[in-house]
């Protein structure tokens, strides 16, 4: 894996390092959780190709509630390393050895990887009674543990008044060999589409 830890998530810097490679954050546009291509993938390939050929990256609508999902991640970082007794460090990207695809993890401690999220009360108590994973985030988790090659990924969810819910994430080999496939294809595909454009 290569670290990028010298930009800030969210900066004009992250928003340039990222710009027309695909993020673990959208893997479910690539792949299902059963490693099958996504309908999505064309949509997202176009999208990282006028990304890579402008320059700008297209940011997706955000309500008021990931706003301050957002808004809140410092304090569920602190509470994750008060719970755990760790150092969380903070990264700006992470991308596979060859620079093809990469993630932006919430936090990486001493070798494993942390993924943060700030729910709405109403969709912690759904995370707390199901007890596991959201099944949402599992393409992400998976691919961040792909990319990094670390064996553990967890997964917190907070919620203020609520129990934070710690999920610990182990991989899972024949998905991550189906990703993997998937996203080299993927790679390959998008560059045809920006030499062609660009006409290369």
């Amino acid at each position: 894996m290569i670290v990028i830890d010298d930009i800030v998530q969210g900066s004009p810097e992250w928003f340039s390092a990222k710009c027309g490679v695909p993020g673990a954050s959208s893997f479910s546009k690539i792949v299902t959780t059963t490693g099958e291509p996504s309908k999505s993938a064309k949509d997202y390939m176009y999208q990282l190709a006028a990304e890579a050929i402008t320059g700008q990256v297209e940011q997706g609508f955000q309500s008021a509630a990931m706003t301050m999902g957002i808004e809140r991640e410092a304090e569920s970082r602190s509470l994750y390393e008060l719970i755990n007794a760790v150092e969380v460090k903070q990264v700006g990207f992470i991308f596979n050895d060859s620079k093809m695809y990469g993630c932006s993890p919430d936090g990486v401690c001493e070798t494993w990887g942390l993924e943060l999220k700030n729910p709405l009360p109403k969709t912690q108590v759904k995370y707390l009674l199901d007890g596991k994973l959201p099944t949402e985030y599992f393409q992400q988790v998976q691919g961040s543990m792909l990319i990094t090659g670390f064996e553990r990924w967890d997964f917190m969810s907070h919620s203020p008044g609520l129990e934070p819910l710690i999920i610990q994430c182990e991989p899972d080999p024949r998905f991550q060999s189906k990703l993997k496939a998937e996203l080299e294809g993927f790679c390959f595909e998008l560059v045809k589409i920006i030499k062609k454009i660009k006409g290369g």
